[in-house]
């Protein structure tokens, strides 16, 4: 059975986390609360739906040049809706945790640098929204202390990247723990998704359960190949407060120990 992190009623009560169903905030066109802001499901739906048409356009474009014909399948973004709410979800706790730190974020990635990694248009808001992205988390990495590398961490990115299938089953801890050699993405990416945890506790946070757990976007190298992976931190319920042990999987398809390459825009 594939691992979850579980949160206890108890833990959510004590952080002052509001489920979607509590005090009002319920109405089922808001994607996310976070805080005072709300995110609608209409500007989920505009920031989703504009890059499935441009990302459509644009294979079009290269199909018609080579003369190809390509298939409905072909002309969809791998982006979904739930990619969309992770990104501003994640974007508005981390400038909260840059501010809180009194941290300035420069304005570095341009949406036309990431434009081949993400497989999205530059002129998209999704994009636009990466560059801010890569730009505050490359802040943080720098100012957030790595985290200890745990069982638990260790297979807690284990088990997001086999969610994404870019790793299959069949390895044990010590398998993994050699197969992500010194772990430097993995302690970025837990104290990144930790720091995010524990603001969404200051805040009042209520996520839609259409879109189940919102996880850090973040991205490691398997080779050449930049997988894109989401390390949830927040469920339906408020902030995730417990990780479970999560089945193995095996080392021919483990992602490179190199970890996320910042200067290709890497997450975490």
């Amino acid at each position: 059975m594939r691992a979850r992190r579980v949160i206890a009623a108890a833990s959510v009560a004590a952080l002052g986390v509001l489920s979607l169903a509590a005090c009002g905030k319920s109405a089922p066109n808001i994607a996310a609360y976070v805080g005072d802001t709300t995110y609608s499901l209409t500007r989920v739906d505009g920031i989703y739906d504009e890059v499935q048409a441009q990302y459509g356009e644009a294979i079009q474009r290269r199909a018609a040049q080579e003369g190809a014909t390509p298939s409905p399948e072909d002309l969809r973004s791998k982006v979904t809706r739930q990619d969309v709410v992770d990104l501003l979800v994640s974007l508005d706790l981390g400038k909260r945790v840059a501010a809180a730190k009194n941290l300035q974020v420069p304005d570095v990635i341009s949406p036309q640098q990431l434009e081949q990694t993400l497989e999205v248009p530059a002129s998209t808001e999704y994009a636009k929204l990466w560059g801010e992205w890569i730009d505050l988390l490359q802040v943080l990495n720098q100012q957030l202390p790595p985290a200890e590398l745990s069982d638990e961490s260790l297979m807690a990115v284990y088990g997001a990247l086999q969610d994404v299938d870019a790793i299959s089953g069949g390895m044990s801890i010590a398998d993994v723990r050699q197969a992500f050699g010194d772990g430097g993405f993995v302690r970025s990416a837990t104290a990144l998704s930790t720091a995010l945890e524990e603001e969404a506790g200051r805040v009042d946070v209520s996520i839609n359960p259409r879109f189940r757990n919102v996880g850090v976007p973040s991205m490691v190298n398997k080779g050449q190949t930049p997988i894109f992976y989401s390390l949830p931190y927040i469920n339906e319920a408020g902030p995730v407060t417990d990780i479970s042990t999560l089945e193995p999987l095996p080392s021919s398809d483990a992602p490179s120990a190199e970890g996320p390459a910042p200067d290709e825009g890497t997450a975490s």
